[in-house]
């Protein structure tokens, strides 16, 4: 996995490079849209099997997008990135990789997944126990007893659904699930940059 993570690393910064010397000729929403596309989509690719990673990796990947976040907006370094990731409606790494398995599991939970992950992707019912949480649309979590089996599809999906309010669990379109899931993360975002404010006040 370190060295998936180099790749990307290494192609992104590579193309940042690029867009640094033309961005000066670019609108805000050009370059936005540029280095989305050049680097988000970067980030975003097969990201689901990131989930689990050491904090190390993961930060190699949030680096490369606060960057990008300080080439779009002309940021400087000193800077916190909290608050310019939330102009700009990015999640960071980690947000994104969570939003991508959760909604790879509504997809599956509507059949409109390959069935491979649709098998994974199992609610815990009311014909098989009589639990609270058979009516709060809470996947089943196998037990493994592995770590790399705890990164596993069939681990790491029912665990980030779970973790998910329980309105947010029942929406059961799409595009509204999606868009709702991004504002929930989005919102968990501002509230980490108020905890973290408030403890450097305290500090």
């Amino acid at each position: 996995m370190s060295d998936h993570v180099a790749l990307v690393c290494r192609s992104a910064y590579c193309y940042l490079r690029q867009i640094r010397l033309i961005v000066q000729s670019l609108t805000v929403d050009a370059a936005r849209t540029l280095v989305q596309a050049c680097i988000a989509s970067r980030l975003d690719y097969c990201n689901a099997v990131l989930h689990g990673i050491t904090d190390s990796l993961l930060q190699r990947l949030q680096s490369v997008q606060n960057a990008a976040a300080r080439l779009v907006t002309c940021t400087g370094r000193c800077e916190h990135i909290t608050p310019v990731l939330r102009e700009l409606h990015w999640l960071t790494v980690r947000r994104r990789v969570e939003l991508k398995i959760a909604t790879v599991v509504v997809k599956a939970m509507n059949n409109l997944a390959p069935p491979y992950l649709v098998d994974d992707c199992n609610l815990v019912s009311d014909d098989t126990c009589r639990l609270r949480s058979a009516t709060s649309f809470t996947c089943t979590v196998p037990r493994t007893r592995t770590r790399l089996g705890d990164r596993s599809f069939a681990i790491t999906s029912p665990r980030v659904w779970n973790s998910l309010p329980a309105a947010l669990r029942a929406i059961e379109d799409y595009e509204q699930f999606k868009a709702q899931l991004k504002t929930h993360l989005l919102d968990w975002l501002r509230l980490w940059r108020l905890v973290t404010s408030a403890f450097r006040l305290h500090v």
